[in-house]
């Protein structure tokens, strides 16, 4: 499991231009069952995902397909997350 940092950079500014793109590339991942959760991080200060179901190197060569990163809109960070306990229903998360 994965948490993916989303943190605008100095070209926030050129988040506007690329949204379109950015928000096709989220629902590519939601539709590939690889994103669970998108939310944006608060005080706008970008977002965040919750991924699953993939490797890392996977996971960065996605991250690196999002134009947000493309254009350095963002700066990327993935944490790693390895699950010990989960509510039951998270359970397909300890898979």
């Amino acid at each position: 499991m994965f948490t993916v940092l989303l943190r605008f950079s100095e070209n926030k500014a050129k988040a506007q231009e690329f949204m379109e793109g950015h928000k096709a590339w989220i629902q590519r991942g939601i539709d590939d069952g690889i994103f669970l959760v998108v939310g944006s991080l608060q005080p706008n200060a970008g977002g965040a995902i919750l991924a699953h179901a993939t490797s890392l190197p996977e996971l960065q060569a996605r991250v690196n397909e999002d134009p947000f990163v493309a254009e350095r809109v963002v700066s990327a960070e993935i944490l790693e997350i390895t699950p010990a306990r989960t509510d039951a229903r998270l359970s397909f998360l300890m898979a």
